[in-house]
């Protein structure tokens, strides 16, 4: 099985090259958040916890996280392998994952982080939003929180898989296509291995 975590600040382009890739791979895409939506709308034990912890405004626990993702990795045993979108987002959730990973005989066979400059992410981000509807991509002030509070929390995580030499840095800046090249080169050279 071939688990990716693609990797990046928001606007960098995740949603667009993870799209090409599973396309390309056969992957299935794990997003914490379809899976916290499915869980909820299904009303499962898991989502209607997690649904609890959303409704007081809280983050959903790790634990109910891994939960999901333990139940969407047995559900699909044939999968030729998993690309995780927005997920881990700490050091924590890494170790969680990779623990639950190892449980099932499996681990993450490369992180694909895609570097973006900041200038080039805000200008990207107030692109998006003159169209997303989404008010969080409207403010320059915003966007920037937005980033800071990505390289503390979510940055150490590349940190993390750095230390078993799983981690490639990919440009994320040029032409679509461009980068989709540059991530597909690293997969392919890990998968040859």
């Amino acid at each position: 099985m071939f688990n990716l975590i693609l990797f990046g600040p928001p606007g960098s382009g995740k949603g667009t090259q993870s799209d090409k890739l599973i396309e390309q791979y056969g992957l299935l895409h794990l997003s914490t958040g379809n899976l916290l939506r499915e869980e909820i709308a299904n009303k499962t034990k898991l989502g209607l916890e997690a649904k609890s912890y959303m409704d007081q405004g809280q983050l959903v626990p790790d634990e109910v996280v891994i939960g999901m993702i333990r139940s969407a990795l047995n559900a699909n045993p044939e999968a030729k392998g998993f690309l995780f979108d927005g997920f881990p987002r700490t050091v924590a959730q890494a170790e969680a994952l990779d623990s639950l990973l190892a449980e099932l005989q499996e681990e993450i066979s490369i992180v694909l982080a895609l570097e973006v400059s900041e200038d080039e992410l805000v200008q990207r981000l107030l692109n998006r939003g003159k169209t997303s509807g989404r008010s969080d991509d409207t403010n320059t002030d915003v966007i920037r929180a937005r980033l800071v509070e990505y390289e503390n929390k979510t940055s150490p995580v590349a940190g993390h898989y750095s230390k078993f030499g799983k981690v490639k840095h990919v440009k994320g800046e040029g032409s679509i296509d461009e980068i989709f090249s540059a991530l597909t080169r690293e997969i392919e050279s890990k998968q040859s291995v």
